[in-house]
């Protein structure tokens, strides 16, 4: 071996080698600490627009009437909000006609109509069109055209990504059923995760998600196609079975999470991680993806629910504590739309925005409809 040693080329090949196990160790060991430390989650941030969305709130909850003369005024209303835009997005007029048809619930066309005009609250054609339209004069001669107003929907991406999350509508409809959390809901937090990877992995989509028809499959760090985090999935777990937690749901959910160990989740991507792990990274079967995503937003709604401040019907909100994780989710009046900050070509989103603007815009509504109840419902 000293001989060895005194040959000069092998003494740098040695020393080469060990150097880069050495350093191999030091970035497992780093991440590992940053891991158990929190470090890895996302500070997120306050969306710009986060007083609009709480005005919103307080508009439905606050001042929204529903006795029959109001009705039929919020009734007008919409009908003609939905004549006006159809003269510059035929698209989303569709979307809320739609929706409103097959829900009856002017509450809910009105608020996708305030999604639109939050889009559009530099369009001053389309402001002056709605004036007109509120002092009775009906004014045809804005210029159509046939995007949607939510421009970060009219990627190509987004077409992919529709006909891919479609294509999940079985693992979806299935967490949906076991958890009571609408799907739409679930598809919201899938949005705000699968949306911010088109400009940072914009050449692996094009290479492999534009034309399998596949979702974004996350293996590092974060897991699966909503992006769970390890440590995460930890607490989800746990917080099923801890009858004394904030976030318990009950015994009927207990055990929806254990673990069938006879089953054999190894595939290429997930070899040698945790059985955890293994369930999330799965190529075609995303059930396990969505199942922790819902239960994550249901324990944060039942969190904020003990505590007196319902965000049953917040899409915004609980998509940014997802976003955001558990400690961030602190119960209180007024709480803020945020979370990761990144951009879809040249506008800034936040991920809690995204959802918004997803859930509001009647966008595959067709595949997951609006539930009359948000939680808790029955399935058809």
């Amino acid at each position: 071996m000293r001989i060895f040693f005194k040959n000069k080329l092998f003494r740098i090949v040695y020393l080469s080698v060990l150097y880069l196990f050495a350093a191999y160790g030091a970035v497992l060991f780093l991440t590992y600490v940053a891991m158990r430390l929190n470090w890895t989650n996302d500070a997120g941030m306050v969306d710009a627009n986060n007083r609009y969305f709480q005005e919103m709130h307080d508009k439905y909850n606050r001042n929204f009437k529903v006795d029959s003369v109001s009705m039929q005024k919020h009734r007008f209303e919409l009908l003609n909000r939905i004549l006006v835009l159809n003269d510059f997005y035929p698209q989303n007029a569709q979307m809320v006609l739609s929706a409103f048809q097959s829900t009856g619930d002017e509450k809910l066309a009105l608020r996708m109509l305030d999604a639109v005009d939050q889009r559009l609250m530099n369009n001053t054609a389309y402001k002056l069109a709605l004036q007109k339209m509120q002092v009775g004069i009906n004014d045809r001669s804005a210029q159509l055209t046939g995007l949607s107003v939510f421009e970060w929907m009219n990627i190509e991406e987004w077409k992919y990504f529709k006909e891919a999350v479609t294509r999940d509508k079985k693992w979806i409809d299935s967490a949906a059923r076991v958890t009571g959390v609408e799907g739409r809901y679930i598809v919201a937090c899938l949005v705000g995760e699968q949306v911010r990877l088109f400009n940072s992995r914009r050449q692996r989509f094009k290479n492999f998600i534009a034309p399998l028809k596949n979702l974004v499959l996350e293996t590092n760090l974060s897991y699966g196609v909503t992006g769970i985090k390890e440590h995460t999935a930890i607490r989800i777990e746990n917080y099923l079975k801890d009858s004394s937690s904030v976030y318990y749901l009950g015994p009927e959910f207990a055990h929806l999470l254990d673990y069938d160990t006879a089953v054999n989740y190894t595939n290429g991507l997930n070899h040698g991680k945790s059985l955890r792990l293994r369930r999330l990274v799965q190529y075609h079967n995303h059930y396990y993806s969505y199942l922790y995503a819902a239960i994550f937003i249901k324990q944060i709604k039942m969190q904020w629910q003990r505590a007196g401040y319902p965000i049953d019907d917040r899409p915004e909100i609980l998509a940014s504590l997802f976003n955001l994780g558990y400690a961030k989710s602190v119960p209180k009046k007024n709480p803020s739309v945020g979370g990761s900050v990144f951009r879809v070509r040249d506008r800034q989103c936040t991920f809690g925005s995204v959802a918004y603007d997803f859930y509001y815009s009647g966008e595959l509504q067709d595949v997951f409809p609006f539930e009359k109840k948000h939680f808790d419902w029955l399935p058809k």
